[in-house]
């Protein structure tokens, strides 16, 4: 539970332990062959499998410029491959076409 006392958000241990046992049982979403949604890896973040690095953080790459040869290479030296790159920017393209509710698809698949 939840309490909410003079503004201050108080955790009781029955939602700590709530949202741990949440943790446990959700499952990891497949979003591609690349990309990844999994309650426990960052949050739940879509990430590139086997990685801990999140698509918001290539895609930010992307949006600077960098070319997709320095992207791989500056996130683990090969563990990111080009088709990789180029899943995470159609993951964001479809997520527009839809009218940019992939976060609210990601919550549905989770």
């Amino acid at each position: 539970m939840i309490v909410r006392d003079s503004g201050w958000l108080i955790l009781t241990a029955a939602n700590i332990l709530w949202h741990a046992q949440i943790m446990k049982t959700a499952r990891r979403k497949s979003l591609g062959r690349f990309i990844v949604a999994e309650p426990g890896i960052c949050r739940g973040r879509p990430t590139f499998k086997g990685t801990r690095i999140t698509v918001a953080d290539v895609l930010a790459d992307v949006e600077r410029g960098l070319s997709w040869d320095f992207i791989c290479y500056r996130w683990g030296d090969g563990k990111l491959t080009k088709d990789a790159v180029a899943e995470a920017v159609q993951l964001a393209r479809r997520a527009l076409d839809r009218g940019g509710y992939l976060a609210e698809d990601l919550a549905a698949a989770a």
